[in-house]
């Protein structure tokens, strides 16, 4: 009888092959190379069982520490796909390799005219750089440092210099028609708070009622300062549909419904609808919940020139700005830093100008590979594209760099935290960066492998079906990591 194998029996083979030809330093890259184009048997059926064709697929793994080795699998890697919030990646990468982990954002301020008797005279100035971070607790820390000035009422205005991003009109609903999402906010040089409000709703059962804490507080709005709760026994469910919350006034916030006390204390960012005018109501808004006093108004402008800043207000260290991006996969952090590169080189960041830095940078550091297109910096973007290939060869740079220690901290751990934390992969054994869009869906990092090895892994789904497709990226971290 004549003996014959399977295809799947036949890669088992040609993948046992490899590791015999590993351990005794033999023809180990000619298996890997025969079996590197095939996807395992258990990612296969987990295609099959989300009924996505096997060309929705695009996925590299190769060894973290030797670019040289051939990739261990590599499925239509070198197809240009959408990755999604991967592609914070590739942002965050170039900012740590260019501006160092230890890189700060400065908002200095600066003070026009005479104090006196604790009056200013004159104008303050908050000229924004581009601080990724400027959120309510340290908002309130400028107001603190600005009164250590010695002043408690202005008498003229504060101004706000937003003049370091030159960007084109945004319109926060044309990506997906949700207006109010935090992940749809637009950059600027003095983003506020994520130009997000937060509503902490406390219910108080024995006054029937939730209370509801606005962060920041916000200058020249009606807002509601409570909310009736739900009949006994209302469970939690989708409370955010129950409030019926009122948006469409700038200048008001109401709410027709009701909230539930199963749900406890619960906490619901929202972008404002009015984004230009939040850094203004929002800094009004904290010096006089300060005590400050403000005899003129909150307007946009331009520190004069050869004013000197009265002092500066330093956001955390790029370190911990590139772990909040790719742990929570913020958005709008993501193209602040992407727009900071650009800053860095000349007076004013534009989107092309931080394009152009990247460009430069990528052709520097992995010159071999595709040039990714960018966009925005943030994935948030249905014209962004890169191959699996380029994703995992910039990661395979990124673990040879004095850097990798910062970016590799930053991403998710499989089954622990940040946007992996409901991953029924291997808890503990990946950090990856997740991306999903409508269409696409996408993780790419290092993962643990059971032989000791970090292996790089990239995968990218794009299609109208991805959405069911993470219990094949499941099945890829699992295959990834047990390599014996």
């Amino acid at each position: 009888m004549r003996n014959s194998l399977s295809p799947c029996g036949l890669r088992r083979g040609l993948l046992r092959l490899a590791r015999m030809g590993a351990a005794l330093g033999l023809g180990a890259a000619l298996a890997c190379q025969a079996a590197a184009g095939a996807l395992p048997p258990e990612v296969e059926a987990a295609l099959a069982r989300a009924r996505l064709p096997q060309d929705a697929l695009a996925v590299y793994v190769a060894d973290a520490q030797d670019a040289r080795a051939p990739a261990r699998l590599a499925h239509r890697a070198q197809e240009g796909a959408n990755p999604a919030s991967v592609m914070k990646l590739v942002t965050t990468f170039a900012a740590l390799d260019l501006l160092g982990p230890a890189y700060v954002w400065n908002t200095p301020v600066y003070v026009e005219g005479t104090v006196r008797g604790g009056s200013l005279r004159g104008n303050v100035y908050i000229q924004g750089q581009g601080d990724p971070k400027l959120v309510v607790e340290r908002l309130w820390l400028l107001m603190r440092r600005l009164q250590a000035q010695g002043i408690e009422d202005i008498a003229g205005d504060i101004v706000l210099d937003r003049s370091a991003f030159d960007l084109p009109a945004h319109d926060p609903g044309r990506f997906d028609g949700e207006p109010l999402r935090p992940y749809n906010v637009a950059p600027d040089a003095l983003l506020v708070n994520f130009q997000s409000v937060a509503l902490t709703f406390v219910p108080d059962p024995a006054a029937a009622l939730a209370r509801i804490q606005y962060d920041p507080p916000l200058a020249g709005m009606q807002l509601q300062p409570s909310v009736p709760l739900a009949p006994a026994g209302t469970p939690c469910g989708d409370w955010r549909a129950g409030l019926r919350a009122q948006w469409a006034d700038p200048a008001r916030i109401a709410f027709q419904g009701a909230y539930p006390a199963a749900c406890g204390e619960r906490v619901w960012p929202v972008a404002y609808a009015d984004p230009a005018a939040l850094a203004a109501r929002a800094v009004e808004g904290m010096w006089r919940a300060l005590g400050g006093r403000l005899t003129g108004r909150v307007r946009d402008g331009q520190v004069p020139a050869g004013l000197q800043p009265a002092f500066a207000v330093a956001s955390p260290a790029l370190a911990e700005v590139v772990r909040d991006i790719n742990k929570y996969s913020n958005n709008v952090m993501a193209q602040q830093v992407f727009l900071t590169l650009a800053l860095q080189r000349g007076a004013t960041a534009t989107f092309e100008g931080a394009r152009d830095v990247l460009a430069q940078w990528w052709r520097q550091r992995l010159g071999g590979q595709p040039l990714p297109q960018v966009d925005n910096g943030a994935g948030l973007s249905r014209e962004a594209r890169t191959t699996a290939q380029a994703l995992g060869r910039m990661l395979q740079v990124a673990w040879d760099s004095p850097v990798m220690p910062e970016l590799a901290a930053s991403l998710p751990i499989a089954g622990v935290d940040g946007t992996l934390r409901r991953s029924k992969g291997r808890a503990g054994a990946a950090h990856l960066k997740t991306g999903s869009l409508r269409d696409v869906l996408a993780v790419a990092g290092y993962v643990h492998a059971a032989s000791g090895r970090r292996y790089v892994l990239v995968a990218l789904v794009n299609h109208p079906m991805a959405g069911a497709a993470r219990p094949v990226l499941d099945a890829l971290i699992d295959w990834t990591a047990r390599d014996q």
